[in-house]
């Protein structure tokens, strides 16, 4: 038998238990701090809806799109248990999210965005070409001659 220890950092406060959540596997809140910081979006005072906790709301209203604010509000925070906040009015969730603004979001994107895959990967590359696909696109013209087309990215 083998046991592996895990050490974790989570933020201090009410929402530190459970962190809102699995976003902060993926986005640590270390990093979401930072892009507030370098955007110049912290909160300026102390508030009961930080501004890292706005972030994280903006990216769970993407992945739960047909719940509404308070249903993803209720989902971000299903995890504290009986440490939970009070559950804010829809108004507080609209003036966190004009508050944090799109810059942060815009830098966290550049921060985490890249290729999902290597040139060497299979399958990503047809020839010296990578392939690309595209989703939802309503009307999209195929080109006539690829060895001077602009929109085509060598491997």
């Amino acid at each position: 038998m083998t046991s592996f220890v895990r050490t974790i950092t989570v933020a201090r406060g009410v929402f530190a238990p459970g962190h809102l959540g699995e976003l902060t596997q993926y986005l640590p809140f270390e990093l979401v701090d930072d892009v507030l910081a370098r955007s110049r979006a912290v909160q300026g005072r102390l508030r009961l809806l930080p501004s890292r906790v706005g972030v994280y709301f903006v990216l769970a209203l993407a992945v739960f799109p047909a719940v509404g604010y308070l249903g993803v509000w209720g989902k971000l925070v299903a995890g504290l248990g009986p440490l939970a906040p009070v559950r804010p009015c829809e108004k507080a969730l609209r003036d966190l999210r004009r508050r944090i603004g799109v810059t942060p979001l815009k830098m966290l994107f550049e921060a985490v965005s890249g290729p999902a895959a290597q040139p060497r990967t299979p399958g990503v590359c047809y020839r010296k070409w990578r392939t690309v696909a595209f989703d939802g696109c309503s009307s999209l013209r195929a080109l006539t001659s690829h060895a001077s087309a602009p929109g085509w990215a060598r491997c």
